[in-house]
């Protein structure tokens, strides 16, 4: 049975202040634990209804119960596990790097990390006002991406404005990505999902570039930003 303590920490861990307070972070599902499992990550604590055949004192058998009162889900999915956030590593400006400006929708980042995932980008920035990555809601989008991309949270416009490769910013106004040559390394930003890229941010930007319309009617007003961030990386692998 889970004492008064495992469940205030273990549920305070929804909280970004009380994940940078204790240095935790939650993880659900039995498919994206075992692939955290595999990675560097440090395991705090494994709550599970069914055995993982893993270190005893680092994995704790709980009832069905106990699991809904510790879960984030509205169903629970047999296991939760508490992993420490791991420290931040050096950013590497070689090859394609994905920048977002106050990306807020947690299920867009978590899909954004999968994408860097999918097409080789080995790190991400964010701003410091996007949604934090550890986030259980971006855990979850992520299934399990998150351990192989490394995301820094930064002064974007300042980074940006002393950085040595090209930065490319989606825009509605820019120029077709479909005409353009593209390099092979540089940075794609994409914008917060209903103002777009900042004014300061936008500063930075050496190329804007777009997403063209197709539909007889041009009515549709934007993409999803993990949409068009998809396309985008689509294309700079292509080139």
């Amino acid at each position: 049975m889970l004492s008064k303590s495992q469940i205030k920490l273990i549920t305070s861990l929804k909280q970004k202040k009380y994940r940078l307070q204790h240095g935790f972070f939650v993880v659900e599902g039995t498919k994206t634990i075992k692939e955290l499992l595999q990675s560097k990550l440090t395991l705090q604590a494994l709550y599970t209804t069914e055995t993982f055949n893993i270190d005893a004192k680092d994995e704790i058998l709980i009832s069905k119960a106990d699991l809904k009162r510790i879960s984030f889900l509205t169903t629970p999915n047999k296991a939760l596990a508490v992993f420490k956030i791991p420290k931040p590593k050096p950013i590497n400006l070689n090859g394609m790097i994905v920048a977002l400006d106050a990306i807020r929708d947690p299920g867009n980042l978590g899909t954004i990390i999968r994408l860097c995932d999918w097409f080789g980008i080995k790190d991400l920035l964010c701003s410091k006002e996007t949604v934090d990555c550890f986030n259980p809601k971006v855990i979850q989008a992520t299934m399990g991406s998150i351990t192989r991309v490394n995301i820094s949270y930064v002064d974007l416009a300042a980074f940006l404005s002393k950085a040595e490769p090209p930065v490319f910013g989606a825009f509605m106004e820019g120029e077709t990505v479909y005409k353009k040559q593209l390099p092979n390394s540089g940075i794609l930003v994409m914008g917060n999902e209903a103002n777009g890229i900042s004014k300061q941010v936008e500063a930075t930007i050496d190329e804007k570039i777009s997403i063209p319309r197709f539909g007889d009617l041009q009515a549709t007003e934007s993409l999803n930003v993990a949409t068009a961030t998809a396309i985008l990386l689509s294309e700079f692998r292509r080139s």
